[in-house]
């Protein structure tokens, strides 16, 4: 008995979804539960798994498909059974037979010759044997990797690929290059092709373009710097970041200080923890704080709930967690939904200073930066040495006044500065 592979539901909003990559070949056995093939949304990814042990016997939707909710993807036959020969594989017309030889006859027929036998056709060359190549080689190398492999005149093949589905990634190619992988040379270097390179865009890019720039024409975005000395926090960390692990199970990173630091800030001054909805504005009570993570496939927000309520080893094992969904592409769309502020820290990939882009509809994004050693003057007068972090918040100036942001940016640096600040909330 055959089954129908369908499109599940996608969630609030998404109807729609891109055919991204078939685990499975036409005549693979499959396992209850396994997964067959994975869906792009405009916001997650999604596994299609099987219902029921069986023969994938038929591919509807080929990779790259636009697909609708409920739309047949393919076709699960029973277990062992064959499937469907396709039209390329049907049997080809044999060559004809070499004719029997005349019989002899009682009187041959003058200048009658016997029939020539038709030659039999020379066998086909056996086709060359394919050497085995990388499962990294299966897939086409992503633009930046791509530049990457060529500037440094690497061969893709040599290199281990971590990334989803074998494909290799930016970090792997830096990880060999530091590693002391070895250079082709010039002679070796393959030819680099085309000087450009066509990528249709999946659908979470198209979406992640489609919100950046709804939320530059829509909100009146400005956007506010201060600068944090991290001594304080840095010295915590160094003091119980054994015992912390120890007793959590996670470590203590920067991003639970932040979100707290945020919190109390958000309470004070809920015009950032608000949001238009046509003409009215809506101010939350509660605290659901976005964390953008960076991934291969593009920026995702996974949501923090109730950080509030929430400690800080709660707070960084949740991070943690969610961080790990999206590298691997497992979130879901509950995962990322909703959110009433954001915070994005670009110091994770040296960013020394940048202004980023509103979380529409949230009214503000708190942009955290690479941590430097500066020079700074103390009140006496004394120049000494501080770990400083350069801090931005963007906002919307809708429904946030500058003083209601500089004042949310000054709270924050104070939390961070004193962490005591934060036990009793002021």
């Amino acid at each position: 008995m055959s089954t129908e592979i369908k499109v599940p539901t996608l969630g609030e909003s998404v109807s729609e979804a891109t055919v991204a990559k078939w685990f499975k070949k036409v005549g693979d056995a499959v396992a209850m539960d396994e997964p067959l093939v994975e869906l792009e949304t405009d916001k997650v990814t999604v596994e299609v798994r099987a219902e029921a042990a069986g023969t994938l016997g038929q591919i509807v939707a080929d990779t790259g498909a636009e697909v609708s909710v409920g739309a047949v993807l393919g076709i699960l036959g029973a277990a062992g059974a064959a499937a469907p020969a396709k039209k390329a594989d049907a049997p080809k017309a044999e060559a004809p037979k070499a004719a029997p030889a005349a019989a002899p006859a009682a009187a041959p027929a003058p200048k009658a010759e016997a029939p020539k036998p038709t030659p039999a056709p020379a066998p086909k060359p056996a086709a060359p044997a394919v050497a085995p190549v990388s499962l990294a080689a299966d897939y086409p190398l992503a633009p930046s990797v791509r530049h990457l492999v060529d500037d440094h005149g690497l061969d893709p093949k040599k290199i281990s690929a971590s990334g989803k589905g074998g494909r290799l990634t930016k970090a792997d190619v830096l990880n060999y290059i530091a590693g002391g992988g070895e250079r082709a040379t010039k002679a070796s270097v393959p030819d680099r092709g085309p000087r450009e390179e066509r990528v249709k865009m999946t659908r979470l890019r198209k979406k992640i373009a489609e919100r950046l720039k709804e939320a530059q024409n829509t909100a009146a975005m400005l956007t506010t710097f201060n600068e944090a000395d991290m001594s304080a926090v840095m010295a915590l960390r160094n003091k119980f970041k054994e015992s912390f692990e120890k007793k959590h199970g996670v470590k203590m990173g920067f991003m639970s200080f932040f979100v707290k630091a945020c919190v109390n800030a958000l309470k004070e001054l809920p015009a950032l923890n608000a949001e238009i909805q046509g003409d009215e504005l809506v101010y939350k009570n509660y605290y659901d704080i976005g964390v953008a993570v960076g991934t291969p496939q593009g920026l995702v927000v996974p949501v923090v709930r109730n950080c509030d309520e929430k400690s800080y080893a709660e707070i960084e094992a949740e991070i943690s967690g969610l961080g790990r969904k999206a590298k691997d592409g497992k979130l879901t769309i509950e995962d990322m939904t909703g959110g009433s502020f954001t915070i994005t820290n670009g110091g994770i990939y040296g960013s020394m200073l940048s202004t980023p882009i509103l979380n529409a509809p949230q009214s503000g994004i708190l942009g955290m930066h690479n941590i430097k050693q500066r020079a700074v003057v103390q009140d006496d007068g004394s120049i000494v040495a501080r770990p400083i972090m350069y801090l931005a918040l963007s906002y919307d100036h809708r429904i946030v006044d500058g003083r209601e942001a500089v004042t949310f940016l000054v709270r924050v640096k104070e939390a961070i500065e004193d962490p005591s600040r934060l036990l009793i909330e002021t």
